[in-house]
């Protein structure tokens, strides 16, 4: 009869193993918590195309956190060996399912019916969010049993999912934030980017990790493979962009975004960005700042009200993680 064995944290299993544990539990939160009313006079002083853009992109958005919730966190735990790290995806895992429910959350409280079921209807009619959902749910399927490489093409998925392909969705929600509209829903937004940056980086120190372990000819082949997933990705990223994006005149400030954002993927990879540096809309860009905000207790939650002490990770987190995750024979 096979043995099983209790997940034992008294034994790390890696450096980094407890820190990114604690990092992810100490951010819980849930949408009841963030008083989205407080955005429903912001929400009819909008335009119609407004309105429009800001559904579809947490439309598209919430299709994304349910494959992420549903299917990508799940099976790449089910493939990984190490207890803790399989204990740390599936809190992941639950993360995205809270993700996906806050969008839901926004709808129902600013929207109409009539718009929330335009809105979902026009996630299963839009190509290329259809076609993104494909190509990274195809990988998640894919992974073989004791196949290394087609774990490690799983992993790179999800994190270009939650370190990429994300973010033209947040850019709006971001934007209009930083405008001091729709407030509260900008913070929902806050909380779910400082979770999947936590995310991407985890997922991205586990690729790490596996890459090491892969010949030389199977990291030939990785090598080549992140690069044409990328760029797959982006060009239709670009095509995506600009039907969300053209009718209210954002399109060339959010390509720059994804691209910052694309580079930033790369780096969780520990491979070097492939985009030149642009100026990034600052508006936005302070938005994935991982620092607390400083709205009231008493107006909007905000990540500066948790209930326990959050420390964001700092650049020199994200350095030793990648340098233990090089130096690790643990997997």
């Amino acid at each position: 009869m096979r043995t099983f064995e209790a997940v034992n944290w008294n034994s790390p299993e890696s450096d980094y193993t407890e820190l990114l544990w604690t990092q992810n539990t100490s951010q819980f939160w849930l949408d009841t918590e963030i008083p989205i009313s407080k955005d429903l006079r912001s929400w009819s002083k909008l335009s119609d195309d407004e309105k429009t853009t800001f559904m579809r992109v947490l439309g598209g958005l919430t299709l994304l956190d349910t494959e992420q919730g549903n299917v990508g966190m799940p099976l790449i735990a089910q493939h990984v060996k190490g207890k803790q790290k399989k204990a740390i995806l599936i809190f992941q895992a639950a993360m995205e399912e809270i993700h996906a429910k806050s969008y839901s959350t926004i709808f129902t409280t600013v929207a109409s019916s009539e718009l929330i079921a335009d809105t979902f209807e026009w996630v299963r009619e839009n190509k290329q969010l259809q076609y993104k959902t494909y190509r990274i749910d195809s990988y998640y399927r894919d992974i073989q049993e004791g196949d290394q490489l087609s774990l490690y093409q799983a992993m790179v998925a999800s994190v270009f999912l939650e370190s990429f392909l994300f973010y033209s969705g947040f850019f709006y929600p971001l934007y209009l934030a930083g405008q001091g509209k729709m407030v509260a829903s900008g913070e929902i937004i806050k909380l779910i980017i400082r979770d999947e940056s936590v995310h991407g980086v985890f997922v991205g120190l586990l690729a790490q990790e596996l890459f090491q372990q892969l010949s030389e000819e199977e990291q030939n082949t990785a090598s080549a493979f992140v690069h044409e997933l990328l760029n797959e990705l982006y060009k239709n990223e670009l095509e995506y962009t600009e039907k969300l994006y053209d009718p209210i005149g954002l399109t060339h400030e959010v390509k720059k975004y994804i691209r910052y954002n694309a580079n930033k993927a790369l780096m969780n990879l520990g491979i070097e960005p492939i985009f030149e540096e642009e100026e990034v809309n600052p508006v936005v860009l302070n938005g994935i700042r991982t620092e607390t905000s400083t709205h009231d207790f008493f107006s909007t939650k905000g990540k500066g009200y948790q209930k326990g002490k959050v420390e964001p990770l700092q650049d020199e987190d994200f350095q030793f993680l990648n340098q233990r995750a090089a130096e690790s024979n643990i997997w």
